[in-house]
């Protein structure tokens, strides 16, 4: 098999603006990107929440986060009464979070999760806070190299999260302890794999993706629902990294099958 080099991102402004209106705004994140400055991150360069001000020429309040390696969705208020509206229903988990994430192995079609969480940083006799994520398994690929000598082939996974709580690296944590770690994930995958699933495909990067986020509108309680679309974002060099990553020979859909918003249809697998 010919291996694949996908295009590194390179993202100039303006972000990419998915709604806006009197109490809100929401963008597409690029990976590499923090949301806001923190006292941790002294060197870095790239803020949605500073570029997004200077853009949209007024001042913006963060909601929610996503982690520097992600993108996607990413929703900020406009007013501070819409920022309190906002972070409640994401505090109160009204919030409906949608996530797509490259994982190691097969994933079952459908996994609950419930698996106890403490904050990284927390002391060792501190309470872990309760944490479900819903997973499914959308579709597989079996790469015909080995990456473990035991096995003849290496098996990958495109996998929806849906977290039903809001803890810090949630999803990245509950997949490593199915043991379906993400792809590029340096804190709670495998290094090793990483690199080999890097060398194959000439990218380094975390395979997690906000794709989508549903809440209610902050003045008048409607039901939104925001969505990277790839079919129209097809021009983020992040998203075409997707589209050709499982424009791959070798993937089949589960009975989920992709998102609509994904721009492909793969072959279903047969069991």
């Amino acid at each position: 098999m010919t291996e694949p080099t996908l295009p590194r991102p390179c993202y100039t402004h303006p972000l990419e603006i998915l709604w806006q209106d009197e109490d809100m705004v929401v963008v597409y994140k690029p990976a590499g990107w923090l949301v806001h400055r923190t006292a941790l991150a002294r060197h870095e360069t790239r803020f949605v929440l500073q570029s997004l001000r200077d853009q949209i020429g007024q001042h913006v309040w963060p909601v929610h986060r996503l982690d520097q390696g992600t993108c996607g969705v990413l929703v900020f208020a406009l007013n501070q009464e819409a920022c309190r509206r906002l972070a409640a229903a994401f505090m109160d988990h009204t919030a409906r979070k949608h996530y797509l994430a490259l994982a190691r192995g097969w994933c079952p079609e459908l996994v609950e999760v419930d698996y106890a969480l403490k904050p990284d940083d927390a002391p060792e006799d501190a309470p872990a806070q309760a944490a479900q994520t819903t997973l499914r398994g959308l579709a597989t690929l079996d790469w015909p190299e080995a990456y473990d000598p035991r096995h003849p082939s290496t098996r990958i996974s495109l996998v929806e999260a849906l977290p039903k709580t809001g803890r810090r690296h949630q999803i990245r944590r509950h997949l490593k302890h199915e043991s379906h770690p993400i792809i590029g994930d340096a804190t709670h995958g495998k290094g090793a794999l990483n690199r080999w699933w890097a060398a194959r495909i000439g990218l380094q990067r975390l395979w997690l993706h906000a794709h989508a986020l549903e809440l209610p509108h902050p003045r008048t309680g409607a039901p939104l629902r925001f969505c990277a679309d790839w079919r129209q974002l097809s021009h983020v060099p992040e998203v075409q990294q997707w589209q050709q990553l499982l424009a791959l020979p070798g993937w089949q859909a589960t009975a989920h099958g992709l998102p609509d918003s994904c721009g492909l249809v793969l072959p279903l697998r047969a069991d």
